[in-house]
């Protein structure tokens, strides 16, 4: 499996399930390529970079509660993975029981760390999956940093979860249907992550391949050796033909 460029390597504090995320191998993601039911992500016309610590940063926003954000999160893990290293990565979270797609296996990024030396991540897990005592909604968790409302302010009203690139790209609402992931265990999910022929990989692994075609394009054709890939170059495309701003919003996958 490809080690993370900027990263030492799998971090010894990563739970199996995450450590079977940041191994799906590149030949996997070339075999699964841009399934048909995967939204490209939005690309921004003149958005101002978005940096922090002199490195393109990738901002999630999310919520603990929100199914369609552990769909996301998955994708996240793959995708970051070719540009370095996570740690303290791992406390399992289920999205709300109430809800559609109820009660998804995932994990939280609150107190996750990213390290690479080409691309940085800025998390938000704005609420947690604990009902408020109105049942209106549910518990504040995290608030957003000056950076993370720059980036997500302007799209506040398309909700969780959201994914900005580097200031270039964004992905707004879910990328593929978390339906795939019902009643299946953290375990279950995970190890089927590197099966191309698994409805699951080719969810998760579909939308990380724009993800990572978005990160490769706001670091360098050379930060990871799957930026080179044809798959991410037609992904490149894919984005590029699709600005926000354009047409109506996209609905969720089939």
């Amino acid at each position: 499996s490809p080690k993370p460029v900027g990263g030492s390597g799998f971090s010894s504090n990563l739970t199996a399930y995450i450590q079977k995320g940041v191994s799906v191998s590149d030949s996997t993601l070339e075999a699964i390529g841009l399934p048909s039911n995967v939204l490209a992500p939005n690309s921004v016309a003149g958005g101002a970079s978005l940096t922090q610590d002199g490195k393109p940063v990738v901002v999630f926003v999310g919520g603990e509660f929100c199914p369609y954000c552990a769909m996301e999160r998955w994708a996240l893990v793959v995708a970051l993975s070719r540009f370095g290293t996570f740690s303290n990565l791992g406390q399992t979270i289920s999205s709300s029981s109430t809800d559609v797609f109820p009660a998804l296996q995932s994990w939280s990024f609150k107190d996750s760390a990213f390290a690479g030396s080409l691309l940085a991540f800025a998390p938000a897990e704005v609420y947690s999956s604990t009902p408020n005592s109105t049942g209106t909604g549910y518990e504040p968790l995290q608030s957003l940093t000056p950076l993370q409302s720059q980036a997500f302010d302007a799209y506040r009203d398309r909700g969780y979860p959201f994914v900005d690139i580097g200031g270039k790209y964004v992905a707004l609402g879910a990328s593929a249907n978390p339906r795939v992931l019902q009643n299946l265990t953290l375990d279950q999910i995970a190890s089927q992550l590197d099966d191309p022929s698994s409805l699951v990989a080719q969810a998760v692994d579909g939308t990380a391949n724009y993800l990572i075609a978005a990160m490769c394009s706001v670091t360098s054709i050379s930060a990871a050796p799957i930026c080179s890939s044809p798959i991410i170059a037609q992904a490149q495309s894919a984005m590029s033909a699709n600005p926000y701003g354009t047409g109506a919003p996209s609905q969720l996958p089939s």
